[in-house]
């Protein structure tokens, strides 16, 4: 059995060992247990398949086949190309792509010290203006700011240089896309100025039968509208080169993003739903009632799919930028292409698994969605399979040499760790596992109750978009800087430190949470008593997370430095572009399911019908499901 058949089998075996373990844990009912099992094996023979067809098409490739023990791999195991040209902004894009950029970043450095207070203030150190209306205004607009307003315009922006870069050629109707940038920064100031009025403290999931003022859901619905419009671009995109170039495959970065935005099309709909049909009239005063089971139902179609939504840009780095750096290639396209895909399909379907403790649904669809979440764990091992063995090939070039003297991991030295994306690539991947094992308790029917509404789940989801999704963003941005600006990065030293001391952060911070979250301690508490015995001795727990949000606040400075100077002061020009990573075959001709997403739209709308129509249905049409809230608010 070759290297590539161990890593198959391991990866499926592993696969089904989980899935097992997950319904074994959540169902003493034998039929149901059978029927998830069937479910699960499905799952990974399908992974199987996948994997076996990639391999297939690589066997000459394999890392180790017929290399002599204590060689380099410098003989010829690569399909030799020529490079493709990198990718070049014009004036016009580069300016459209750094303004989404700015946008971007300046919202997150507002939201930053926000968090910090609200850390500060949950500690035992005495916080400036600590009470509870502060601290859940500061709350909301946190998770507006870094949920919402960051991650759209960042991605929009991504997208958009994906087009001019990947593509190579110029973004489509840019007018639209300046009308889009425009719609999103005036419906993230509207809400944010609503916010900070105090008004609108409902926090970032609008927690209906909180209510706030009609601007902060209009603010809302603008940002809506404006990514709809990136949305249609990217499609547009993608369409007219496929057009321009019948059979080729479309290259892996813009089929990646594209899915990326579809993804954002299907799980915006939830929220913008609840927003303009239930929220804002209310809001608005025309009607007095609203029935939050079927808000929390319309939520939960957003709630799991805008995760997928914040990794798009990171996944994609992964893919194409990340190999390249670290001198090498990627190990398959077909794997890209297929990840994505699967977090299309398996990531949108499944969010009542965030509703396992709210008594408006039925426990059959709760249990259903959640094994179908579990689904979700098959595009992280392929990623996470995929970027290892390109990393792998890429310290393998640099001269690292095969056999025992060697060891198993000795490439790791050889490759290049004074590149950001490299740096940033790595820990990005080391949180993303350990955030997902996170998910999979969080996914549980079972263990859900221990951790539900604890500090656990921020803890989660902090280490997989603070951690996985941002510091990817870091990258992208340290990447991309100099095509778009023309100048060379001020320092790429002090940008690894950046990313080391924002990895060091994240863990400081999410650490204690998952331990004081597995004993009881809730999340969402404006303030604590440590003189309550049982608060007590946690409290070193809470001044260790204190000192991770401090490095984060720290590192999201130097972040910020290292852009203005490199924009701002000299620095020396650069006149390159951008370079994406080639495959180790590179395909020639593509399945159309591979190279469009015609059929898997169709797919994923039959599965939300399955996963959706039902609940809806039941919170909708039952008698006595709204409730009294009055004047609205």
């Amino acid at each position: 059995m070759n290297i590539a058949s161990k890593w198959t089998l391991g990866l499926v075996l592993s696969g089904l060992a989980l899935l097992a373990l997950f319904v074994s844990a959540d169902s003493g009912e034998a039929a149901v247990r059978t029927a998830a099992l069937v479910v699960a094996v499905a799952a990974v023979l399908s992974v199987f398949g996948v994997l076996n067809w990639a391999f297939d098409d690589q066997q000459r490739v394999m890392l180790v086949a017929g290399q002599p023990s204590g060689s380099s791999l410098r003989a010829p195991l690569v399909t030799v190309v020529s490079p493709p040209r990198p990718g070049r902004f014009s004036r016009p894009d580069a300016r459209l792509v750094l303004a989404f950029f700015w946008a971007s970043f300046l919202s997150f450095a507002a939201g930053i010290p926000l968090g910090f207070w609200q850390m500060w203030t949950r500690s035992p150190v005495p916080a400036p203006f600590a009470n509870a209306a502060n601290y859940y205004m500061s709350l909301t607009a946190h998770g507006v700011i870094e949920g919402y307003v960051l991650t759209t315009l960042f991605a929009m922006g991504f997208g958009y240089a994906v087009i001019a870069t990947a593509l190579d050629r110029p973004v489509p109707g840019r007018p639209f896309a300046w009308a889009a940038f425009g719609l999103v920064l005036g419906g993230a100031a509207m809400t944010a100025i609503t916010i900070l009025g105090g008004d609108a403290s409902v926090l970032y999931t609008f927690y209906p039968p909180l209510v706030a003022p009609p601007t902060f859901y209009i603010g809302l619905v603008l940002l809506f509208a404006g990514s709809w419009i990136w949305v249609a671009q990217m499609v547009v995109a993608m369409g007219a080169w496929k057009r321009a170039h019948p059979r080729a495959p479309v290259p892996l970065a813009m089929f990646a993003m594209t899915g990326g935005a579809l993804i954002w099309a299907w799980t915006s709909v939830g929220a913008a739903v609840e927003v303009v049909f239930q929220l804002l009239p209310l809001s608005l005063h025309l009607t007095d009632t609203i029935d939050v089971g079927l808000a929390r139902t319309l939520f939960s179609w957003t709630l799991h799919g805008i995760v997928y939504f914040w990794l798009a840009p990171a996944y994609v780095a992964y893919y194409t930028l990340l190999p390249r750096a670290a001198g090498g290639r990627l190990y398959s396209d077909a794997m890209g292409r297929w990840s994505f895909i699967f977090l299309m399909v398996f990531g949108l379907p499944v969010g009542l698994h965030h509703l396992l403790m709210d008594p408006e649904q039925a426990s059959a669809f709760k249990f259903i969605q959640s094994v179908f979440t579990a689904a979700v764990t098959i595009p992280t091992l392929l990623t996470i399979f995929t970027i290892i063995a390109s990393l792998e090939i890429g310290g393998r070039l640099r001269g690292a040499k095969l056999g025992r003297r060697a060891g198993l991991l000795g490439w790791v030295r050889t490759l290049p760790w004074d590149r950001p994306l490299l740096v940033a690539g790595v820990l990005s991947l080391v949180m993303l596992g350990l955030g997902g094992l996170g998910g999979v308790i969080n996914m549980s029917y079972a263990l859900n109750a221990l951790v539900h509404n604890t500090a656990f789940i921020p803890a989660h989801f902090h280490l997989i978009f603070g951690g996985t999704t941002v510091i990817m963003y870091f990258a992208i941005a340290y990447e991309f800087w100099p095509a778009l600006t023309g100048r060379m990065l001020a320092t790429q030293r002090l940008a690894c430190r950046q990313l080391w001391l924002w990895f060091i952060g994240m863990f400081t911070l999410t650490l204690p949470w998952h331990i004081t979250g597995l004993v009881g301690v809730p999340r969402r508490m404006a303030l604590f008593d440590y003189a309550e015995p049982m608060l007590g001795p946690l409290s070193p727990l809470l001044y260790l997370s204190l000192l991770g949000g401090l490095l984060l606040v720290t590192s999201s400075a130097m972040f910020l430095w290292i852009l203005v100077r490199s924009s701002f002061h000299y620095s020396p020009p650069y006149e390159g572009g951008v370079r994406y990573a080639q495959a180790l075959v590179p395909p020639s001709e593509l399945p159309p399911m591979l190279n469009g997403f015609a059929v898997w739209n169709w797919v994923v709308a039959c599965l939300m019908l399955l996963a959706y129509a039902y609940p809806l249905a039941q919170v909708a049409l039952r008698a006595g499901g709204s409730i009294y809230v009055g004047s609205g608010g």
